[in-house]
């Protein structure tokens, strides 16, 4: 039986917090530095405090680590990776080699017990870099969001012992992650140290070689976000065993929502094959609301190329999130205007529109009365049949800021007489914990029967993490007088106890490593790696002696190091000839123009555009 994981983003303590009450198995966090969103940094008392509320749960807490390390970092990082490891972290993600020569020589009291997950940073694309990553002491491999169902199910049939990571839900880089350098040339941001500018939700001219314009300032690399949703179970029968929702820089109420949808049909995939699934984690969850992806930041949804490349999975007129479809434009009349559709609205409410010059616009209702809307400054290119969006549901937002989820561990209770006086055993099967309390009070026959007084107090779990599921009251107990004060202290004790068993349950097993030598590094990447070896992302001396290690012959410095001259800056599998309708491999029209194309910037720089139709990839050059 395979258990599947539901991993959440966690921005701080509380949206972690959040996100393990509202049903998810693991949360991965940001430490204070070296995490691949520098805005997203928690202190490691925050994640130390994270850490025992999810181990209550059996939920993890994974610790992103995912940069690439400058020489002068290495001993901020050491003493980084020993706080982490003593406040009960379960995994770090990691993308600089180096860490790996860093845990071999650990020397620290406390042995190392934090499982290594190769980051989506370390451009895991195939079963060959897969089982490489196994090989040199990784426990799981987060998986290139780029690939398809039959390409995970692949890299789990030749490397079936990794753990398999895949995204689900959320923003999506154009690049194949780890190896997109254009902040870094265009900005000196580094997305490999968490830096990225977004370079690709800018707007550009499409060129041809006669620097002819075939699009004018569209947004052309910007893709839609992820939404696999309704294909979990497909994903769990390709082999991935960890269900990863992007967004450490999302708020609270996104988390909830996101957490919630993806949590519950989890439970669907599961009860349909109980046999072959069960989760990873512990605890029921009550929801107080009904989540709605639609509701919560989106710029609009695609499956990617979860069964192939498909059309539409970027959305050239805007970056931004336009939520959910709300009608059409019906009547425009002075200040207000009509909407045709059954949506119901709210005072405060946030629309937008795609206006005649493709571009994005956005207002605020300042009054609503019924389909009649009362913008606070009505927009001027806002035309009868335009669709509306809601990017800001004003109601939504008021359920979600309240207590949503509660998750509950059922215990079961058991009541009796000791010598001199009684005590409560409480367990938790799911768990496998168990606690008790004795409390001290000589023993009175009552004068009527105690057992619904007993049950009563002994059930009110309400402030705690606990469900009472059974209680069993001893005969002899029954009937005895104890105060209710007295049970209720009995409870409190108990109750404790089994909470301390629950932190301490977490068992983190020594992860021994020494980095292995092996041979033939380069035939596990991808090409691109030979004719462009600052792929590699050596920043420190550690690094490099890694891949020394590994038979690495030609080692050159990162490209944050030593910058070239019309540097490979992404790689894609987004294929701009493609969107476009002019892919003749897939029956599109023949290109009118003459290649290569160029991206160009609003500032004039521009970016050669390869497609190499052989591996159905897009290649994006700078020019210098």
């Amino acid at each position: 039986m395979r258990s599947l994981e539901l991993l959440a983003p966690a921005k701080n303590l509380e949206c972690g917090m959040a996100a393990v009450s509202h049903g998810a198995d693991a949360v991965y966090i940001g430490a204070s530095r070296f995490g691949a969103r520098a805005a997203a940094g928690n202190t490691v008392e925050d994640i130390h405090q994270l850490c025992d509320y999810a181990h209550q749960y059996g939920a993890r807490v994974y610790v992103t680590v995912n940069t690439i390390l400058y020489e002068e970092e290495l001993a901020d990082t050491k003493q980084l990776l020993k706080a982490l490891n003593a406040c009960g972290v379960d995994a770090l993600l990691v993308q600089d080699m180096g860490i790996l020569e860093l845990i071999a020589e650990w020397d620290d009291e406390k042995p190392f017990q934090m499982e290594l997950h190769a980051s989506t940073q370390t451009d895991n694309r195939t079963a060959e870099k897969v089982r490489w990553l196994q090989g040199i002491g990784f426990k799981r491999a987060v998986l290139a969001r780029e690939l398809s169902a039959r390409e995970i199910a692949e890299i789990h049939h030749e490397v079936p012992d990794m753990d398999l990571e895949v995204f689900v839900h959320g923003a999506l880089c154009v690049s194949y992650s780890g190896v997109c350098y254009v902040s870094q040339h265009c900005f000196n941001r580094s997305a490999n140290r968490g830096a990225c500018a977004q370079f690709c939700r800018m707007k550009f001219d499409l060129l041809d070689d006669n620097q002819q314009e075939i699009e004018h300032q569209r947004h052309l690399l910007s893709l839609r976000d992820m939404c696999q949703i309704d294909h979990l179970e497909e994903l769990a029968d390709s082999g991935a065993c960890s269900f990863k929702i992007e967004g450490r820089l999302k708020d609270v109420e996104y988390v909830k929502n996101v957490v919630s949808a993806y949590s519950q049909r989890i439970e669907e995939v599961i009860k349909k094959a109980p046999d072959r699934y069960c989760r990873a984690s512990h605890g029921k969850v009550e929801y107080d609301f009904q989540p709605n992806l639609r509701k919560t930041f989106n710029r609009g949804f695609t499956t990617y190329f979860l069964n192939g490349r498909q059309p539409d999975i970027a959305c050239f007129d805007t970056p931004k999130a336009m939520g959910e479809y709300v009608g059409k434009v019906k009547e425009v009349r002075g200040n207000s205007f009509n909407v045709a559709g059954t949506a119901t609205f709210e005072n405060g409410d946030g629309l937008c529109f795609i206006n005649e010059e493709h571009e994005l616009e956005g207002f605020r209702i300042n009054k609503a009365v019924g389909n009649r809307l009362f913008p606070l400054k009505m927009p001027a290119r806002l035309k009868p049949g335009m669709g509306l969006y809601r990017n800001n549901d004003v109601a939504f937002s008021h359920l979600l800021s309240g207590v949503t989820a509660r998750r509950k561990l059922q215990v079961e209770m058991t009541f009796q007489t000791t010598d001199d006086g009684f005590t409560l055993h409480v367990s938790n099967k799911e768990m496998g914990v168990k606690a008790e309390a004795t409390i001290i009070f000589d023993h009175q026959e009552a004068r009527q029967p105690q057992e619904e007084n007993i049950r009563k107090q002994l059930e009110k779990l309400g402030n705690t993490i606990f469900a009472c599921k059974e209680i069993k009251i001893e005969d002899k107990a029954g009937k005895l007088f104890i105060p209710s004060s007295l049970l209720t202290e009995l409870r409190r004790k108990a109750i404790q106890a089994l909470e301390q068993q629950l932190v301490q349950k977490q068992e983190r097993p020594a992860t021994e490593l020494a980095v292995k030598k092996t041979e033939g590094v380069e035939t596990v990447m991808p090409k691109a790696y030979k004719a462009y070896p600052y792929l590699y992302n050596i920043s420190n001396h550690l690094s490099k002696r890694f891949f020394e290690t590994q038979g690495l012959k030609n080692i050159q410095p990162a490209f944050e190091l030593s910058p070239t001259r019309n540097p490979l800056v992404m790689q894609c599998r987004h294929c701009i000839r493609f969107a476009l309708g002019y892919c003749v491999k897939r029956g599109g029209k023949h290109p009118t123009w003459k290649e290569p194309l160029y991206l160009r910037l609003g500032d004039g720089r521009r970016f050669r555009l390869e497609f190499n139709c052989k591996e159905c990839q897009m290649n994006i050059y700078a020019e210098t």
